[in-house]
């Protein structure tokens, strides 16, 4: 059957309509590009933006993240530039994130490996000579982040007189990094002719302001068909109420629950991430950071490292929720409770892709119970008391599908290690309940507390106060209890004696 000209399956077992991007006048060579990372079928976003965006018809796309927004617009975008497109920027893609640029940069370079298509990312944190030696060769499509565009455009190097093709993705994103101006500055730059998407999770009010002004009479796309309540039925959402000391202990534990693939690990700081990573690693998982105290080029090989396999364990804060987009991701867990709903859903939104399941489980401390409870208010979870849990807790190896017998650990302690954590309990147990190294400090400034008091004591006889108070009656000062000796007064090598009266 057809359905807006376009020729569509119906499967039973799904109760929806199935298309190939060849039914949706995809051209061929991009077709086969797809088809060599088996992807095949297109998602509702894509199915419902690709002919619109073909046509050159200006678009607002809304979709969670996760959906296929980014073959939506790039697949279009790619065509319309044409099989061999003249050398310079024609196209510009504007994201939120350095991760997200790498990530959109990979997937149009996938589709566009049969074109003589050039696709470059720009964005800070890696040197500009390397992006403006791309750009100077020609490449006709860029993906950056605002800020850098910004630079290069005003250093004159990004030329964006001549672009054709625009798109914002995750401009709500944008619009929570302060992002706006700068993107204003961006459209001001190019062609008022240029076709134009934007992309969105959620559509606030300078969001809608931005694209009534920079857009010619956009049709508003919302993917109805897996969108929330599929998302939502295809993540497993586990919350519990958890001891701080205990954490790393629990997420050892579920680490090793069957069926477990690559997991991501969000924390609140780039200083519990770096903790927890040294943590799991010496537990003998494998693992690998993405936060801000890692430089880009850091950031990029754990990326790259997660994505191949040879690591199965990301640690991460927030600075990555929107540009992990792997999809064999298993598992997500909230070391900590993110701030609000939206940052729940993006951090959550890692696992559960391209139609999967997934896990998603939620650590709540106690002091954070207030924002557990705006969050299930807002995304009507019906869980308004996260289960109190610990390591020991049955409820967490049948929840988990975690074998019984299970530890923390999956490789013994090294010897040396084993005897320098005996080292610091017995110096941690002293009967009077300090270590020997606190003993050793304490007895260093007791010496130089008593030579101290002595020098004073040598030096004012004169003075009674402090004669009286810098060591008792009867002994020397030496401490020596001994029959108190006659003070004598000190002889002074130069100047005048000083008066005893004054």
């Amino acid at each position: 059957m057809k359905k807006d000209g376009v020729a569509q399956r119906f499967t039973a077992t799904t109760g929806i309509f199935l298309v190939t991007f060849s039914e949706l006048n995809i051209d061929s060579d991009l077709v086969e590009a797809l088809a060599t990372a088996q992807i095949v079928e297109p998602f509702p976003i894509q199915t419902q933006t690709i002919p619109l965006a073909l046509d050159g018809q200006d678009i607002i796309g809304q979709a969670k993240t996760g959906t296929g927004k980014t073959f939506g617009f790039g697949l279009p975008l790619i065509q319309r530039l044409g099989i061999d497109p003249e050398h310079g920027v024609q196209a510009l893609i504007v994201v939120p994130t350095r991760e997200l640029a790498v990530q959109v940069t990979q997937d149009l370079e996938l589709a566009a490996k049969n074109r003589s298509t050039t696709i470059v990312p720009i964005y800070g944190g890696k040197a500009y000579e390397g992006q403006i030696d791309q750009l100077k060769a020609g490449a006709q499509i860029v993906v950056g982040t605002p800020g850098r565009l910004l630079d290069l455009a005003n250093q004159r190097v990004l030329n964006l007189g001549n672009v054709r093709e625009m798109v914002l993705d995750e401009a709500d994103k944008m619009l929570d990094l302060g992002f706006l101006s700068d993107i204003e500055k961006l459209f001001a730059r190019t062609p008022t002719t240029r076709h134009t998407m934007l992309f969105s999770a959620t559509m606030p009010g300078p969001i809608i302001a931005l694209a009534r002004r920079f857009m010619v009479r956009p049709i508003h796309i919302r993917a109805t068909d897996p969108d929330e309540t599929l998302t939502q039925a295809n993540i497993e959402h586990l919350v519990y109420r958890a001891h701080s000391l205990d954490k790393d202990e629990i997420i050892s534990r579920i680490l090793q629950a069957e069926g477990r693939g690559k997991t991501v690990i969000f924390t609140r700081t780039k200083r519990a991430a770096a903790k927890l990573v040294e943590e799991l690693d010496d537990r003998g998982f494998n693992t690998a950071a993405v936060h801000g105290d890692l430089n880009q080029e850091q950031r990029e090989r754990a990326m790259t490292a997660f994505k191949a396999g040879k690591k199965d364990v990301l640690i991460a804060t927030d600075v990555a929720a929107r540009g992990i987009d792997v999809n064999d991701v298993t598992h997500v867990i909230n070391h900590t409770i993110p701030d609000d709903e939206k940052a729940y859903v993006h951090r959550v939104g890692r696992t559960g892709r391209a139609g999967k399941t997934g896990i998603a489980v939620t650590f709540v401390d106690w002091d954070d119970l207030h924002k557990w409870t705006l969050i299930n208010r807002a995304l009507e979870f019906g869980q308004p008391e996260p289960r109190e849990t610990y390591s020991s807790s049955p409820h967490l190896y049948s929840d988990l599908n975690i074998q019984q017998g299970v530890t923390g650990r999956t490789k013994p302690v090294p010897p040396a290690a084993r005897a320098q954590r005996q080292t610091t309990t017995r110096r941690a147990t002293r009967s009077d309940g300090t270590t020997g190294n606190d003993r050793s400090s304490r007895r260093r400034v007791q010496g130089r507390e008593s030579a101290a008091t002595a020098h004073v004591g040598s030096t004012t006889k004169s003075s009674p106060e402090l004669g009286s108070s810098s060591r008792p009656a009867g002994e020397h000062h030496d401490g020596n209890s001994a029959t108190r000796r006659r003070d004598r007064t000190r002889t002074r090598t130069r100047g005048p004696r000083p008066d005893p009266q004054a």
